[in-house]
């Protein structure tokens, strides 16, 4: 049993005699008098206090106090108590609801939470972006990605990895690599990330993400800052000479069409937040890149809510 400051006494039971018994003598002791049963399956805030439960008895008392200002508690059963266990204003009218249309879907409103992105990152003493790695095929965006991915987590931050191959088994697995589906594939993929970020999560996305109208379309998504563009500056003989799944053996025999670096260009970022250079004859370890990357987390601050 509860008592919260302002609101009413509630006691559960499955009987009026249960009821009874185990609330008519101590709620007076504690100031509360007067009593009405109710039966409901779910709960809302009224105007006499929050109900939540399920399909039981309540017996509720109100506090002396609040007598004393109105008597209105016959006025319980005009409220609408199946509507959920607060009324955060939206379905009770006092916001009005603003359609709008979007693309191909119309007459669609956004509804508002009373937990939010601040609440999410207070939490998980973290706060949420997203990391975008890119580069060519074979310069080791997912191995940085899981190497990150493990660092953070032994820090004992939340993340998440978005792999371009990944979400081709699933997600955007009825896209192709032509042009259209692959600027597809990126915007299903950013506005996930988007999702990830808004959760309070270190999204960590990793695909090639070619063409810079993409990624920049990805990162107008979120707010300042919180996009964090990490290029794999490989040169293409690294790897090429790497082929790790024999992609770029394939391009060169012709039987893949419109591979990124063969036939196909990838357009290198202007303006990123971090470069990660991979000369000939240095091999700079997956862990010692992921440092420099959680480095720059830590100074930007979302390592702390």
């Amino acid at each position: 049993m509860a008592v919260l400051k302002g609101y009413p006494l509630i006691w559960c039971g499955l009987s009026d005699a249960e009821l009874d018994a185990s609330s008519s003598s101590l709620a007076p002791i504690l100031g509360f008098g007067r009593s009405k049963s109710v039966r409901f399956c779910r709960g809302r805030r009224t105007n006499l206090g929050l109900l939540f439960g399920s399909c039981e008895k309540w017996r509720l008392w109100t506090p002396f106090k609040a007598m004393e200002e109105t008597d209105t508690t016959s006025g319980l059963a005009e409220h609408n108590l199946t509507a959920g266990c607060v009324d955060n204003g939206v379905t009770s009218g006092n916001i009005p609801h603003q359609m709008s249309t979007n693309g191909k879907a119309s007459n669609i409103v956004w509804h508002h939470c009373s937990v939010e992105k601040h609440d999410r990152e207070e939490l998980l003493q973290q706060k949420g972006c997203v990391v975008w790695i890119t580069g060519l095929s074979g310069s080791g965006k997912s191995t940085l990605a899981c190497a990150l991915s493990r660092s953070l987590h032994s820090l004992g931050k939340l993340t998440y990895v978005l792999d371009g191959d990944n979400l081709r088994h699933g997600l955007n697995h009825d896209l192709s690599f032509e042009a259209n589906d692959r600027a597809e594939n990126i915007r299903r993929i950013g506005e996930v990330a988007k999702l990830f970020a808004d959760a309070g999560i270190i999204c960590i996305a990793s695909l090639i993400s070619p063409y810079r109208k993409d990624r920049d379309t990805c990162r107008a998504l979120l707010p300042e800052g919180d996009f964090i563009e990490v290029f794999m500056d490989v040169p293409l003989q690294i790897c090429e000479a790497r082929d790790p799944k024999g992609l770029y053996k394939l391009a060169r025999a012709g039987k893949i069409k419109g591979f990124t670096g063969i036939d196909d260009p990838y357009e290198c970022p202007l303006n990123c937040e971090i470069v990660l250079q991979q000369k000939p004859g240095i091999c700079t370890s997956p862990c010692e890149m992921a440092k420099e990357v959680i480095s720059y987390l830590d100074d930007h601050g979302y390592l702390r809510a």
